[in-house]
């Protein structure tokens, strides 16, 4: 039989009247605090004064927010000063509420929320020793406390403490009461973190669950609600071993357990093993990005407080198979790697890897890292050329190192291809597949860099984009991050739709409340925003899917439907793939955090670029991540329909507007940029002063498309050329 089934039995026999009122007893109380029979008139006006418990609304104990995988497995807590797990009566062990009520509320099971005995007994001993050494609050009186009123030393508080505490016993059980109590007192503090209530400090010292505590773990956490700090086994260990004895003696002394037991708990050690079950995390870069997602929606102190579960798109087999993926290329070469993984229907995150080492840097290289891009973002002028209605194939350059640009809006500046050699007359399809500067940076001057700079911006590039030619080459004052590239892919692979990157798929509230689908706020939604008919997509698509079988992405083949593109910045500081599958969309850059150093003949004489070591990794990572079946491409309901071409420096018939000379004299006229159709089905005049015929778009308006919002107001591109830095815009290698 339990110390609680001993202590109602006994109440049950003893037939003491139960007092409708504490008033009388609490008198002798006061009397001995304050030495005056008049005290009975100043309890009773103070027990008037108090508020009914019934008007009162319990304060929040807190829990905290937790974040799991998609498949339900736990990422970690999202840290809060005050650390607590929510309690049922279920789980604690008789041996917890008996140390609990030993050394707290011996008399818990007799009395109605006042111990007028305790109060008594409690009186006479201060006032005998000269100063405070025992209190007469009832575990009732100290949940009331922890709840509903201040913790001021006052005793008028104490007189309101007391009326409400026998309102709260009239109204729950003592097994209620009890389990609120454990629930909701302090444990002390670790690491500047308070632990409220048993079922966290449990975790925290012992690093287990409360019902599997034992006897001197139990006594040991009994002892500290009383003065948390002075008997800290973590600050002051001999206290707390003093603590944990005196609470397992009193046991004996109310027959609790016997001396035996209780001897051999208090020659024990501590015992204490502090646990890292709140700071311990999973995939800490994803889950700081949720945790910043969090807090920009709801607030830091509702989400470390709010006690949510938030489930979210992050696959862990996927995201081991990245970083393993970077250390079987990388290891020991000395290069960092970051992969990012969407689904390109819904724009779920489902990987979001680096080679970094959070403990040495908490800088997020998939999502905040943002470096050039290279020839990757030559795809942004091939989908800005394709969504005009330029044909890949009839639409012609001539490949020359350097080319020379002499525009009256964009000043003076060459561009070199890869090698420094001119690769003569080739289509905008082969350009492509040859990743050619020369042919890029032509293709850019006819389209305008500005409509480049849309299309970026239709495709979900968010960072800052100038306008300036050499973008279209990858040369971006700040760079752009892997999340963005794979965000921006990831319109060609769906069939022209811009997708939000999304990491949260559902929320759970305490109150039983969830939010997911259209219940998630805005943010948290799947976005998906028309930006190119299908048939553009799908032409875009097969270009890059060429590009893997034969151009410069040969080494990203996988053995399924793929595309992607390569890209390398100057002297090989940033090497770059993104590709795509029905499935998945996924970019992979390699390169230096912190520093431009050139990745030359790093490994054997073998240089990083776009088409070495990135390429290996995002074929290597992909294959082993697609599965059996990779998807196939849905045939688009609207086929690409070209237009003629009349650019400054091409023409859609295969026939050159002079020679190379002759095209950098013509630059100083200035660039004509093709019209974009406006899917209207009405005529649009082209640049040579033709009419184009009609283009078929489905209805989509390429002039109407929802624009991403922008970090920063863009500006001009100055006169004195494309490249930020200089007069001459840096040349990309493919």
């Amino acid at each position: 039989m339990s110390y609680a089934q001993r202590s109602r039995r006994r109440r049950r026999g003893s037939g003491a009247p139960r007092s409708k009122f504490f008033l009388a007893l609490m008198v002798v109380a006061i009397v001995a605090a304050l030495g005056a029979l008049g005290a009975v008139g100043y309890v009773v006006s103070i027990a008037a004064s108090a508020p009914p418990l019934s008007s009162l609304k319990a304060k929040s104990t807190g829990d905290n927010t937790r974040v799991f995988a998609a498949d339900g497995k736990p990422l970690g807590f999202i840290q809060a000063e005050e650390l607590h797990l929510p309690l049922r009566s279920s789980e604690i062990p008789d041996v917890v509420k008996d140390s609990t009520i030993a050394i707290e509320d011996e008399r818990f099971y007799q009395h109605k929320g006042v111990d007028y005995e305790g109060v008594v007994r409690a009186a006479i001993k201060n006032l005998t020793s000269g100063k405070t050494v025992q209190g007469g609050s009832t575990i009732t009186m100290q949940l009331v406390r922890s709840l509903y009123i201040s913790s001021e030393r006052t005793y008028q508080r104490k007189i309101r403490e007391a009326k409400l505490a026998e309102e709260l016993e009239d109204e729950h059980s003592k097994e209620w009461i009890l389990e609120k109590y454990l629930d909701s007192i302090p444990y002390g503090t670790v690491g500047g973190q308070s632990a409220i209530g048993i079922k966290a400090a449990a975790r925290i010292y012992f690093a287990k669950e409360v019902k599997d505590l034992t006897l001197k773990e139990a006594a040991l956490l009994a002892g500290l609600p009383q003065a948390p700090s002075d008997y800290s086994p973590t600050r002051a260990p001999r206290a707390a071993k003093q603590r944990r004895n005196e609470v397992l003696r009193k046991m004996v002394d109310l027959k609790m357990i016997s001396p035996e037991r209780a001897q051999k708990a208090i020659k024990a050690k501590l015992g204490i093993h502090l646990s890292s079950y709140f700071s311990r995390r999973r995939e800490q870069y994803f889950f700081d990005y949720v945790k910043d997602q969090l807090f920009q929606q709801y607030g830091a102190q509702t989400v470390r407080e709010g006690g949510m579960k938030v489930y979210t798109t992050i696959d862990l087999d996927k995201q081991e198979e990245a970083r393993d993926t970077i250390a079987d290329h990388l290891a020991g070469i000395g290069p960092s790697s970051a992969i990012v993984t969407l689904n390109p229907k819904n724009g779920d995150i489902e990987a979001m890897a680096s080679s970094g080492d959070y403990g040495q840097s908490n800088f997020n290289l998939a999502a905040q890292g943002h470096r050039r891009p290279g020839s990757t973002f030559k795809v942004m002028a091939l989908m800005t050329a394709l969504r005009m209605g330029v044909d890949p194939d009839a639409t012609h350059y001539t490949s020359v190192s350097p080319t020379l640009v002499n525009d009256p809006q964009y000043g003076q500046f060459e561009i070199r291809t890869y090698g420094g050699t001119s690769g003569g007359t080739m289509s905008l399809r082969q350009g492509t597949l040859k990743s050619d500067n020369s042919v890029y940076i032509q293709l850019a001057m006819d389209l305008g860099p500005d409509n480049v700079k849309d299309t970026a911006r239709m495709m979900g590039i968010k960072s800052t984009l100038k306008g300036y030619p050499a973008e279209t080459l990858g040369g971006l004052e700040n760079g752009v991050s892997p999340l963005e590239m794979a965000t921006a892919y990831s319109s060609i692979a769906n069939g022209g739709y811009r997708v939000r990157p999304t990491a949260i798929k559902k929320i759970a509230f305490p109150d039983g409340r969830v939010e997911t689908g259209e219940r998630l706020p805005k943010r948290f939604r799947v976005k998906r925003t028309r930006i190119f008919p299908d048939g553009v997509a799908a032409e875009g698509r097969e270009i890059l899917e060429q590009n893997i079988q034969g151009g410069t992405g040969t080494h990203a083949q996988i053995g399924c439907p793929a595309g992607g593109k390569t890209g390398t910045t100057d002297s090989n500081t940033d090497a770059w793939f993104v590709g795509f599958t029905p499935r998945l969309t996924t970019s992979v850059w390699v390169g230096y955090p912190k520093d431009d150093i050139q990745m030359n003949g790093l490994y054997f004489g073998r240089n990083v670029d776009g088409g070495t070591f990135p390429a290996d990794i995002w074929g290597d990572y992909m294959g082993r991540i697609k599965g059996s079946f990779c998807g196939d491409w849905s045939a688009p309901k609207h086929p690409f329909v070209a237009q003629p071409f009349h650019g400054r420096y091409a023409t859609s018939s295969g026939k050159l507007i002079g020679s190379p000379e002759d095209q950098q004299d013509t630059t100083s006229g200035g660039t004509t940029t093709p019209a974009p159709s406006t899917g209207t089905g009405t005529t649009t005049p082209d640049p040579s002063g033709q009419t184009a015929p009609e283009q078929d778009t489905g209805g989509f308006d390429p002039t109407q498309y929802e624009a991403a919002p922008q970090p920063a107001p863009d500006t001009q591109a100055p006169a004195t050329g494309a490249d930020p830095g200089g007069t001459t815009a840096p040349g990309t290698t493919p």
